[in-house]
């Protein structure tokens, strides 16, 4: 597991106790709050922060704000002049698009204070499947403090994405997967993951053993707060 020091530690905590005071504020007479809301696309392309703070309105209290962590990616000898938006429109593979996040952190600094305290934005567009994803969600942590309330969300198993991801996708038994999971717990980071429960044309009689794994996987990290 990576390190985390005293200061990362500090600053999360200052974070938490400015989130609870935020909620406090904001969400008298709201109806919910909202924990997965995608800003953009597969070709990193959405909605304007402000639009979506129009649209939450006074019935939303609060919000995730993430995008999509892959990028579609557009092969010309795949489909030519056509410009696939999603993964359905093509066969070429998807990548892990790290920009993505730092896309959301911009669009949310460029608020004032009182619709910024109504937005959590996540930190996406790691490879969960990298024994180095934690490293890299502690350095986002670092560079961009007082900023992200979780991680994700991110796929495990997700139908026809998981097959087009470039250098394969994570698995729940996958080490790299723990180690986020550890440190999102230690921390206190919310995790919200993608996962379905069955495959998408199961063999006659075959159980939904990806729904097993996913209950072995939750029990394996019960201080980790997993959507």
């Amino acid at each position: 597991m990576p390190k985390i020091g005293a200061a990362l530690i500090a600053i999360l905590m200052v974070a938490a106790a400015r989130t609870a005071q935020a909620q406090e504020q904001t969400c008298a007479g709201a109806k919910y709050s909202d924990s997965h809301f995608h800003l953009t696309n597969y070709v990193q392309e959405g909605t304007r922060l402000q639009d979506y703070l129009n649209m939450m309105g006074t019935a939303v209290c609060r919000s995730t704000v993430f995008g999509i962590p892959l990028q579609q990616m557009w092969q010309y000898g795949n489909s030519g002049e056509f410009t696939p938006t999603y993964y359905l429109q093509t066969d070429a593979p998807l990548y892990y698009y790290s920009f993505t996040y730092t896309a959301t952190v911009m669009a949310c600094k460029s608020l004032t204070p009182a619709p910024q305290a109504r937005l959590h934005p996540m930190i996406i567009g790691f490879n969960p499947a990298d024994m180095y994803a934690a490293d890299h969600i502690k350095r986002v942590l670092t560079i961009f403090p007082s900023v992200f309330s979780g991680i994700g969300e991110f796929s495990i198993h997700k139908e026809f994405v998981s097959p087009k991801m470039a250098g394969g996708n994570a698995t729940r038994t996958d080490q790299a997967l723990h180690r986020i999971l550890d440190f999102a717990g230690e921390v206190g980071l919310v995790v919200i993951i993608h996962t379905d429960a069955d495959d998408l044309f199961p063999k006659p009689g075959q159980g939904p053993y990806q729904l097993k794994q996913l209950g072995e996987l939750l029990r394996q990290h019960p201080k980790t707060r997993i959507i």
